[in-house]
């Protein structure tokens, strides 16, 4: 079955929104470190989706799926101050346990890469937990290391872990 990729905007979002919550529950029980502890529930989950609602209505944070199931979201989110409209944040790239290895996560970053580039977007930015198969995704995928910061975040057993920072510059950018 071939991966098709869908860009969300809000009312698809809500549209979505329970299926994209039992998603986050499943992959945080997984043990993947996105900012959620063990034991996350749907209700908070499903609250957390309805929390970005306002900025991908006013096109701050972009968004997309996987398909013909979503089993895999990943957002950027365009820096708001003056001095940084040229970058954004990578956030969220997940694919459910289930469908690892299918080329899910390759194919979401490849399209979130490519909008970033379409909207003028020079340089993308995100972190991941350090020694976590993430990282060599990111760096297989060509993305940069900048550094490490120690004890950054904690994982979903509340363990602080250090995180690794990335870049990725449009082929658009100068410098």
């Amino acid at each position: 079955m071939t991966t098709m990729i869908t860009a969300l905007d809000a009312a698809a979002l809500r549209a979505h929104r329970d299926e994209l919550a039992s998603l986050l529950v499943d992959v945080v029980a997984s043990g993947s470190s996105l900012g959620f502890l063990t034991g996350l529930d749907h209700a908070a989950a499903a609250a957390w989706w309805d929390s970005l609602l306002p900025a991908v209505e006013e096109g701050s944070l972009a968004l997309w799926v996987s398909r013909p199931a979503p089993d895999g979201p990943v957002s950027w989110c365009r820096e708001s101050k003056p001095n940084g409209r040229h970058r954004a944040e990578l956030r969220k790239l997940m694919v459910h346990p289930a469908s690892r290895g299918r080329g899910t996560a390759r194919a979401l970053l490849a399209e979130a890469e490519a909008a970033a580039t379409r909207a003028g977007v020079l340089l993308l930015v995100l972190d991941t937990e350090t020694g976590s198969p993430a990282e060599d995704f990111y760096r297989s995928a060509g993305w940069t290391e900048a550094g490490t910061i120690p004890d950054y975040a904690a994982d979903p057993a509340g363990r602080l872990h250090p995180t690794t920072l990335f870049y990725k510059r449009s082929p658009h950018a100068h410098g």
